[in-house]
């Protein structure tokens, strides 16, 4: 909220002076009554390995994060690059390989990688999208300066938190928000099914049918699998729900087998076909990646999809961005040392204490170090598993991440925030105007995972 100096920024000036003019009890009030809504609604989300709370409230900080128009424009093309640049990524890598033959990236990277499938070699999806949802991290660490701190490609989930938290901001704050001319977000849902009605399969007659495949409720996520779908007014399938009949995958109908055309599926790779990945797998369904690479139904993120997103390869976004587009990447990346090179290794042991060290195939904040709020030991046991097995780790500087006020129990206080926006690939690029900030609700943490103690807030884009 503030600039170098201390003083407001100007995007912020607005709703600094209206905090300041509001009584505490008030705004604690509204944070009880937000906490009630979100209560009541069921917006949660589970915590692998917590038997004591398996499933949890997502935390909701009713003090909004303001993103300027000019702003927004310049995050927008710069996601846009990086999104074509990464679709043109995973169609090279699953053909020709043009850019490991020019070396701007190592064979064993790509090849060896684990979510590289043999079984996408040489298949094209529908208009050669790989990657149809993409929700892109970024981090703030100064007024005009932005970083990208990695790029889901597989399937990103927590859009249905952005668009509940503004539902819930627009109930609470209506003058607030009419007052601060915030662009909408409540289109996500017919973009989304407009998206995949894009890519259903040439075979497809008609208006596409469309359904949501979740691994049921005990996944994480099941609460979003559930809202995206009501909202988009499509079926909510489990793998039970769905079977191959005469060629074509069908779901379970009061009036018999019904034709499915796209699968918006929400579980890993894996375990989406037990004839072709995992064969103990109960959750996708036996056959359909081979109807996937017949043209006979689109499967939404591509299989394979995660060989462009996993911390290894977001070191070389940058070349890959610049190989596919010809033009320097308008994002920055963060610095990236690999560990699994002998020189890059060497200086991560001999700066542990000041780096972050993340699992190159790590999510939600697991099994990842921050060296300047870790204990000697901490960093010790650390270095054991570095040195151990080093090709599993990346590392990098650890960020001045940028605050937005938030609501504590003492009162308003800054805490560390990054910023998700969701993409759209199909026809078009569709960026939502938004996304889901993420605050580390701890004071001084950096770590904004839900799984880590973290809550979100709204994001609001101003229009011009």
């Amino acid at each position: 909220m503030r600039n170098a100096t201390g003083g407001v920024r100007s995007v912020y000036r607005q709703l600094a002076e209206w905090l300041e003019a509001q009584p505490l009890s008030l705004l604690h009030a509204k944070q009880a009554e937000a906490d009630t809504i979100f209560r009541r609604l069921g917006i949660t989300f589970a915590v692998y390995g917590d038997e004591q709370a398996s499933e949890r409230l997502i935390p909701f900080d009713l003090i909004p994060r303001l993103i300027s128009a000019a702003e927004w424009r310049f995050l927008e093309r710069g996601i846009e690059q990086r999104v074509r640049a990464l679709n043109a990524f995973l169609h090279d890598v699953y053909h020709r390989q043009e850019i490991v033959r020019a070396g701007r990236i190592p064979a064993a990277l790509v090849n060896r990688n684990l979510a590289f499938l043999p079984q996408m070699l040489n298949f094209s999806p529908p208009r050669n999208v790989y990657s149809h949802i993409v929700g892109v991290d970024l981090v703030r660490t100064g007024v005009e300066e932005f970083f990208v701190l990695e790029d889901n490609l597989r399937t990103p989930s927590g859009v249905s938190y952005l668009l509940e938290n503004r539902e819930t901001m627009m109930y609470l704050f209506p003058d607030l928000m009419a007052e601060h001319r915030v662009a909408p977000v409540d289109s996500y849902p017919e973009n989304l099914r407009r998206t995949l009605a894009a890519v259903a399969p040439a075979s497809a007659k008609g208006e596409p049918t469309i359904v949501v495949l979740s691994p049921g409720i005990h996944n994480s996520a099941y609460f979003e699998h559930a809202f995206l779908a009501d909202q988009m007014g499509v079926e909510l399938v489990f793998g039970s729900d769905l079977f191959i009949e005469d060629g074509l995958l069908k779901m379970r109908t009061t009036r018999g087998g019904a034709r499915v055309d796209v699968v918006y599926r929400r579980i890993d790779d894996e375990y989406l076909d037990p004839l072709t990945f995992r064969s103990e797998s109960l959750l996708g369904v036996p056959g359909l990646f081979d109807l996937y690479r017949a043209g006979v139904v689109t499967i939404v993120n591509a299989p394979g999809a995660g060989v462009a997103d996993d911390k290894a390869v977001y070191s070389y976004v940058p070349d890959i961005v610049e190989f596919y587009t010809g033009r320097k990447p308008i994002l920055n990346n963060v610095p990236t040392w690999r560990c699994g090179e002998s020189e890059h290794l060497k200086y991560v042991l001999e700066h542990l204490a000041e780096l972050v060290v993340k699992e190159v195939h790590g999510s939600g904040g697991y099994g990842m170090l921050v060296g300047p709020t870790s204990t000697k030991a901490e960093i010790e046991a650390f270095r054991e598993r570095l040195v151990a097995r080093p090709s599993k780790y990346i590392a990098q500087p650890t960020l001045a991440l940028s605050c937005c006020p938030s609501m504590t129990a003492a009162g308003i206080a800054p805490r560390h925030v990054d910023l998700r926006p969701y993409v759209l690939v199909g026809e078009k690029i569709r960026l939502t105007k938004g996304g889901l900030t993420r605050v580390a609700l701890k004071e001084g943490s950096l770590v904004v995972n839900s799984s880590q103690g973290g809550g979100t807030k709204d994001t609001w884009v101003l229009e011009d």
